[in-house]
């Protein structure tokens, strides 16, 4: 089903599904019981533009620790939870605003049932998930193999189960490390329910692989009208997480606000250090808060007619650089003041335009 007609589920002070904006989310790799460390993890992805954020609750420490950690932070907190029952009890008991479990791993259906029961009582959504690597051997015998086919009827096996139990404040997760495998689970599964749908690539890999992998997964899925909350997954700092997602989201037109930098990829007319000079612009302006298009060019020749389309850009030059407005050249600098140049005039963006 479209993002537009999923049903909409309240996670803390969020919403998602229903047309609302497809929110972003991480996951902490610190310590949960180590509520100074997490908070402060959390705060950082806060700040990069992360808008729910999910720990792992493997001890009964971890669970209790949720409350405390709940008191320092601003977005909604899921709890990440396998295998033990009591642990996603516990995590909702010490606020948790969401759990995310799979039924299957869970253990019998008495504790299932028990899950149910306070996420009901409380009104804390459950995420479903499902990944390809914890598929069902009936399932693999049946599609003979792991086939978006069965990683599909596996989580909504389980989401019938919940359903069975009178409880449909759900949210469904199905994950694979399999981009095209990824694409097409999802692509069913939209069909099949209105339930809204938590996206990623799992395991996609380091910063170079896992980004690749998920641009082309995410994009794909996000393109077709799929999925009301996403996730980067990337073996690294989590802050690179929420800078891929916000840029996927843009890059599509699903979200707006940010600086989108543009530049040339350097050929044999460039006389500057064109990839430091784009990686200190990509710096500077991650906590500015403009709308706009900034081009880095490396040649004065082409720069202004290739940065056309950008609000504003700098081209170097041998020794000096171009400011340029929509196009036009409006000032000639020397090359080193080429960085603090583009920083005054984006810092008085509202005053000069």
């Amino acid at each position: 089903m479209h993002r537009q007609h999923t049903k909409i589920v309240k996670i803390g002070n969020r919403l998602i599904g229903g047309g609302n904006p497809i929110l972003i989310q991480s996951m902490t790799n610190t310590r949960t019981d180590d509520v100074d460390a997490t908070v402060r993890q959390i705060l950082k992805l806060e700040q990069a533009g992360c808008e729910i954020i999910r720990a792992t609750v493997p001890t009964m420490e971890a669970a209790q620790a949720i409350k405390e950690i709940k008191k320092q932070i601003h977005i909604p907190l899921v709890a990440d939870i396998h295998f033990d029952y009591k642990m996603a009890i516990a995590a909702m008991e010490n606020g948790a605003d969401k759990i995310r479990i799979n039924p299957g791993n869970i253990g019998s259906i008495e504790k299932v049932k028990a899950v149910v029961k306070v996420a009901k009582e409380r009104d804390i959504p459950i995420r479903v998930g499902v990944n390809s690597g914890s598929l069902e051997k009936e399932l693999i015998e049946k599609y003979h193999g792991v086939t978006a086919e069965g990683i599909v009827e596996s989580a909504l096996d389980k989401v019938k189960l919940i359903e069975d139990m009178g409880y449909d404040n759900l949210v469904i997760s199905i994950k694979s490390s399999d981009v095209m495998m990824c694409i097409k689970a999802h692509e069913i599964l939209a069909e099949r329910t209105s339930y809204p749908l938590h996206v990623g690539i799992t395991e996609s890999g380091t910063l170079l692989s896992g980004n690749i992998k998920s641009g082309i997964g995410l994009g794909v899925i996000l393109y077709q009208g799929i999925g009301d909350t996403i996730r980067v997954s990337l073996t690294g700092d989590p802050v690179e997480e929420i800078k891929s997602a916000k840029l996927i989201l843009r890059t599509l037109g699903l979200r707006k606000g940010g600086i989108e930098v543009v530049s040339c990829p350097t050929c044999g007319r460039t006389r500057i250090d064109l990839i430091g000079l784009a990686n200190q612009v990509e710096a500077m302006v991650a906590d500015i808060p403009l709308d706009i298009k900034v081009a880095v060019m490396g040649c004065a020749v082409n720069g202004p007619g290739e940065a056309r389309e950008a609000d504003i850009g700098i081209a170097g030059g041998d020794g000096e650089g171009l400011l340029i407005k929509r196009g036009e050249i409006v000032k000639k600098v020397p090359e080193a003041e080429l960085l603090n140049t583009l920083k005054e005039e984006l810092l008085n963006w509202g005053s000069t335009e």
